[in-house]
């Protein structure tokens, strides 16, 4: 099974050529969390005791809320989920998260602050697989 934490160079370029002048865009994440969160190789921000993976994405958000609003962004929704009403009976998720931006270039310099980047490795320890789907409005 292949898992998706982070984009690829060619589906970053295509996300910015695809909505580069569209506006607003709104982020549809899907989490999965690991039982356990996993720092293998991110020290400088590995806790003392061991964490969920659950926990470790609090942190996360902890810390990313604030980077996220100095780039303009914000937090439309964050709520629990499990299996799809209609979708694959194999594919479930822990949480939901909607996330709107005012544009690309601001999801940019919030994907790129200094702040964010020294502590997203705590999405990176908590996540067992995700989903990242960006969402411009109709007509635009």
């Amino acid at each position: 099974m292949q898992n998706h934490i982070t984009p690829t160079p060619e589906a970053g370029k295509q996300f910015y050529q695809s909505f580069h002048d569209k506006g607003k865009i709104v982020m549809l994440n899907l989490i999965k969390y690991k039982v356990t969160a996993d720092y293998t190789g991110l020290d400088s921000i590995k806790p003392a005791q061991s964490l969920s993976g659950k926990e470790a994405y609090k942190l996360y958000m902890n810390h990313t809320l604030p980077a996220l609003e100095k780039a303009g962004g914000r937090l439309l929704f964050f709520g629990k989920s499990n299996a799809f009403l209609i979708g694959p009976e194999s594919e479930t998720w822990d949480a939901v998260l909607l996330v709107e931006h005012q544009s690309v270039e601001q999801f940019m310099a919030f994907a790129q602050d200094a702040d964010y980047l020294k502590t997203m490795g705590h999405r990176t320890a908590a996540l067992e697989d995700s989903r990242l789907l960006p969402i411009s409005q109709l007509g635009k």
